[in-house]
């Protein structure tokens, strides 16, 4: 499986973004030095975009200590996201304003800011390709799960935890039996619900301590198509209504087909498949596969949406709580990706609605964009919340943004938006909050090399399917195309802009499959 493993120094108490450097173009590039040594892949690279951090003992894998910003939570139910009117209303999104405006009102007061210091030098060690392994679909895993009806719907008392061979019994009382060969324990107390005890495997540390990059490769699995129905991964939820009025070809036409059919229980059809596709099963075994990271795909009508959109509102914030349980349970932990966005940041069928771009360009741009940091906000007060912390240590916050329409400018300024409210929230450096995770938006990672330099914990994202590299060459050749197709270019970002990874990636070999390339095609 893929790995990463990165090696920051420490930032200054007062590091914060550089907004005149983030509004313009920078072009740093950078030479990779390789070595060997034992087992592990050890290729080091320095990190060029970020050298005015200096030459940082490499042992130190502190981020900087900035002052503490915790989420102060009133409400006795932890569970509950709720809207509140904190977030910080988007400025004009050009290079002026990103260099000049006003700081940001938010939870927290932001962090002091003064001159730019240093940057943080990046080390890296990548096993294979970097990246976070994921597939379209909850992946299928050579083991066992001997699945039986229990009498009760409780464990034993005592059975608070276990691995390989042990019973557990779920919430709908089926018991199964947990097969890891790996040295993976899972650990449940209803008495003590948000202890962080469970490992995957051996070689996984427990949530309860911090992920280590530079040791610790992380090698995941994309939940797609569960919270996030896509015709391709889902199409039996689609079939029924390929011939209705409006085609359907998304989940907003899908939902507007789907709360006419009362038939057949309308809206609730999303819910059983909600309840049904991705079980706490699927989980053990994601952890019994070897597998350490799951990616999450949530839609943003987990938290609201507006009386005119047709989804399904907040039925699948039920589910993601499940996952956190469950990830929890068996020592995962979840990348959580903002995979729709009000107005769609890219026109696809997955962004919930197909057809025109409308987020941050077109008639609704700048209000969509508005929407998503509020959004954006509200589940990030939740995940840095201590007891959801440890689980989530990373939050995508646009899925797959169409640069090419919208415009790097005007990313660059919402990123810069996004990075300052989640500091505001998490508080700056190591422990403080999860990674913020930016997609590529279909451009050559370098692009990204030098993105708001100053930065705390940003990470880049790539998607990578090899069925679109248009090879008519024979399978045999195959083989040793993607790690040189693609190693080059994620090597390099490691190099200048840092924490690069394959938040999805594919090696089919051709685009044949139903719904692929969208429905009806």
């Amino acid at each position: 499986m893929p790995g990463f493993a990165y090696q920051p120094d420490p930032l200054p108490s007062n590091s914060s973004v550089d907004r005149q450097a983030a509004a313009s173009s920078l072009g740093a590039t950078g030479a990779a030095t390789t070595s060997a040594a034992g087992a592990q892949p050890s290729t080091v690279f320095t990190n060029d975009a970020s050298r005015t951090v200096g030459d940082g003992p490499p042992s130190n894998l502190s981020v900087g200590a900035g002052p503490s910003r915790s989420v102060t939570n009133n409400s006795s139910d932890q569970q509950a996201l709720t809207s509140a009117s904190s977030t910080p209303r988007l400025r004009h999104l050009d290079s002026k304003a990103t260099s000049s405006a006003a700081p940001l009102t938010s939870l927290a007061s932001q962090p002091p800011k003064g001159p730019q210091k240093k940057r943080r030098k990046l080390y890296l060690v990548l096993a294979g390709i970097a990246g976070l392994v994921v597939v379209a679909t909850a992946v299928a895993v050579p083991v066992a799960l001997k699945k039986k009806k229990s009498s009760s719907a409780s464990s034993s008392p005592a059975s608070f935890t276990g691995g390989d061979g042990s019973t557990i019994t779920t919430e709908k009382g089926t018991t199964f039996t947990y097969v890891n060969k790996f040295g993976g324990t899972w650990y449940d107390d209803p008495n003590d619900p948000f202890n962080n005890n469970a490992q995957a495997q051996s070689w996984s540390p427990p949530l309860s301590q911090e992920w280590d990059y530079q040791n610790h490769p992380m090698r995941g699995v994309n939940l797609g198509g569960w919270l996030v129905p896509e015709p391709l991964v889902v199409p039996s939820l689609f079939e029924p209504y390929v011939n209705s009025s409006p085609p359907v070809r998304d989940e907003w036409t899908l939902s507007i087909a789907m709360a006419a059919d009362t038939a057949n229980s309308g809206l609730g059809q999303l819910e059983k498949h909600y309840d049904t596709f991705i079980t706490e099963e699927d989980f053990a075994q994601i952890a019994a596969a070897g597998l350490n990271w799951i990616r999450l795909p949530i839609p943003f009508w987990a938290v609201e949406k507006y009386p005119v959109e047709p989804f399904l509102q907040k039925v699948s914030w039920k589910y993601v709580l499940k996952a956190f349980k469950w990830a929890r349970k068996y020592g995962l932990r979840i990348n959580l990706d903002l995979h729709t966005i009000p107005g769609s940041q890219n026109g696809f069928n997955h962004s919930g609605r197909g057809g025109q771009v409308n987020f941050l360009y077109g008639p609704m741009g700048l209000a969509n964009a508005q929407r998503t940091l509020d959004y954006i906000r509200i589940i990030t007060e939740f995940i840095s919340q201590p007891e959801f912390a440890p689980v989530v240590p990373m939050f995508g916050i646009v899925n797959e943004p169409l640069a090419s329409t919208i415009g790097v400018d005007k990313l660059t300024s919402f990123y810069l938006e996004v990075h300052e409210m989640i500091r505001g929230i998490t508080g700056w450096g190591k422990g403080k909050g999860p990674f913020i995770l930016i997609q590529d938006g279909f451009l050559h990672l370098d692009s990204w090399k030098d993105l708001l330099p100053g930065h705390d914990r940003l990470a880049l994202d790539a998607h990578k399917y090899y069925f679109g590299v248009n090879d008519r060459s024979p399978l045999s050749n195959k083989i040793n195309i993607p790690c040189p197709l693609w190693g080059s270019e994620m090597n390099s970002s490691w190099t200048n802009f840092g924490v690069s990874m394959a938040g999805e990636f594919s090696l089919a070999i051709n685009d044949c499959g139903l719904w692929v390339n969208g429905l009806r095609t």
